[in-house]
């Protein structure tokens, strides 16, 4: 058996742009200031440890819970209307790929995203793609990216697996693989890796890295 995961933004779809500028806009239309967006300073790169950071930087964590509802709605708010207006493109071969894995023996799939559930939702579904009856664990769960990934694999059913296999696009998902003992597949150019494709479309090769 095999599980394969899946990161979001940057990874299935091409959305950090956009995404990052919703969420300073969210934090800023709600607390009032401007936050560093250079994400490899923070310890935990997900939507609720960077805004745990950014509380606790100006003594606000008591207040964590209500004003994490309120960045999120306004998040959401403004990458609603973002992607109403100009819908997020998916990374090329995104759903061919997820449905050919489907359709595939030995596999179980899941996603583990760094963003919101709900935020995650609305871009899966601004993209066009269809991730009906794979899990999909969030920073709506956890702050912490690599419990994230451990949550996606335990909620997906995936038993006796040989090897878990992430795509991601950042450093923060390489350094959560090395520390849980995934294989990692870069995608993308933002960090380096001897495993990386820019797209999905060679099929071929990203089965090679799962091991299939």
């Amino acid at each position: 058996m095999h599980h394969v995961m899946f990161d979001i933004d940057g990874t299935l779809v091409q959305s950090m742009k956009l995404d990052s500028e919703c969420f300073v806009n969210a934090v800023s239309n709600v607390l009032g200031i401007a936050i560093d967006i250079n994400w490899s300073k923070y310890d935990y790169v997900t939507d609720s440890g960077i805004l745990y950071e950014v509380l606790c930087s100006i003594g606000r964590e008591n207040e964590r819970e209500e004003i994490e509802y309120r960045v999120k709605s306004e998040f959401l708010r403004l990458l609603d209307n973002a992607v109403t207006l100009t819908p997020i493109k998916q990374t090329e071969g995104a759903s061919n790929f997820l449905a050919k894995l489907k359709s595939l023996k030995g596999i179980t799939l899941s996603i583990a995203t760094g963003g919101w559930h709900e935020t995650a939702q609305l871009k899966l579904k601004s993209a066009d793609i269809d991730i009906s009856g794979i899990h999909l664990s969030s920073s709506s769960e956890h702050y912490d990216r690599v419990v994230i990934m451990k949550l996606a694999l335990s909620k997906s059913h995936a038993q006796n697996q040989d090897s878990v296999t992430y795509f991601g696009d950042g450093e923060w998902d390489r350094k959560a693989c090395s520390k849980l003992g995934y294989n990692f597949v870069l995608i993308g150019n933002k960090t380096e890796h001897h495993q990386k494709m820019s797209d999905f479309n060679d099929v071929c090769t990203a089965l090679g890295y799962i091991g299939l």
